[in-house]
């Protein structure tokens, strides 16, 4: 196995975890961003205001794209560990 595949695989891994991470940090980013506005604008600094919604959100996310970052995360799994094969040779 030559440098120039690991660090192709490196930058595969990457890129697929950004990819499956996108969802529920921009949901939850948003959710954060909106809390906030609302505590501010209210002037209520209640912790568990800003934890719950977000809590809730990256649940609902995870229940809606859960199947999906479980199918892309094993195909490149199983991409990955097919591949091992035609590094020993």
């Amino acid at each position: 196995m030559d440098p120039q595949a690991v660090l192709t695989y490196g930058q595969e891994a990457l890129m697929m975890l950004l990819m499956v991470s996108a969802p529920v940090l921009g949901v939850v980013l948003i959710v954060g961003l909106l809390i906030s506005l609302f505590q501010a604008v209210t002037q209520i600094n209640e912790a568990t205001l800003s934890f719950v919604p977000k809590l809730v959100a990256a649940m609902a996310i995870f229940a809606w794209a859960g199947p999906w970052m479980l199918t892309t995360l094993v195909d490149y799994l199983k991409r990955v560990l097919q591949s091992i094969p035609s590094w020993v040779t």
